[in-house]
């Protein structure tokens, strides 16, 4: 019984030996779908508590890999063209004219208004509108009609399918674009990828074609507005 007792005295003495305790470190390991900023906002947090960041989301040109290049501007006003006889006034602010299910080939219109001095313009609107993939508009409600204002950097981006061609013209947008306290221009952009029918358009000008580039799964548009100050 003693030698029980024993063993069982030098078993526990041994668990709790004198040696200092280790305490691992404590990590934190980042999965896939774990962003930076809420690994670092997970550390910072109280104990007990968890902190989640606002996830950093970026702005749409950022997310969309669109590196916007230098104007190029010579202080020469966007043309004007005429307005058409299917504009409508008080279209819903939006950037993206897509809706669900809508057919046609996806389009990112993308680029900087400025003024004569070329110099960016925030806060300046442009309202859009355009046909569809079939070449009709919607002159009962907004489908591919809506306004938006540069940012602070002087840039708009446009979502929308590009637009099919009808009875006498080319494939087109319309456009109008104000700076705060100027004028409205009047224009219309084209797309270099329509040769035959631009030169068969009898409005259709060289200096409003965009600069169109395949990205996979969309068309990226580029191209600059430059327009009269107040």
């Amino acid at each position: 019984m003693k030698r029980l007792l024993v063993f069982a005295l030098l078993f526990v003495l041994a668990a709790c030996g004198g040696g200092e305790t280790q305490i691992a470190p404590t990590s934190v390991t980042v999965t896939q779908t774990e962003s930076a900023a809420t690994l670092q906002a997970t550390s910072d947090a109280p104990a007990g508590e968890t902190k989640t960041a606002a996830p950093s989301a970026g702005d749409f040109f950022s997310q969309m890999g669109i590196e916007l290049p230098a104007p190029v501007c010579d202080g020469t006003p966007t043309l004007s063209q005429t307005e058409g006889p299917y504009y409508t006034p008080d279209t819903p602010e939006r950037d993206s004219l897509l809706d669900p299910g809508m057919p046609g080939q996806r389009l990112v219109l993308v680029g900087y208004v400025l003024d004569r001095d070329c110099r960016p313009i925030p806060d300046a609107w442009l309202d859009f509108w355009q046909a569809d993939a079939d070449g009709n508009y919607d002159n009962q409600g907004y489908t591919l009609r809506g306004h938006q204002f540069t940012d602070g950097q002087g840039r708009f981006h446009l979502e929308t399918v590009v637009p099919g061609q009808y009875p006498g013209r080319t494939e087109h947008i319309h456009v109008k674009v104000q700076p705060p306290g100027g004028s409205v221009l009047t224009s219309q952009l084209y797309f270099p990828d329509q040769a035959s029918a631009n030169q068969q358009d009898g409005i259709f000008d060289l200096s409003l074609l965009v600069q169109l580039e395949d990205r996979g799964g969309f068309l990226l548009a580029t191209f600059d507005f430059i327009v009269n100050g107040n």
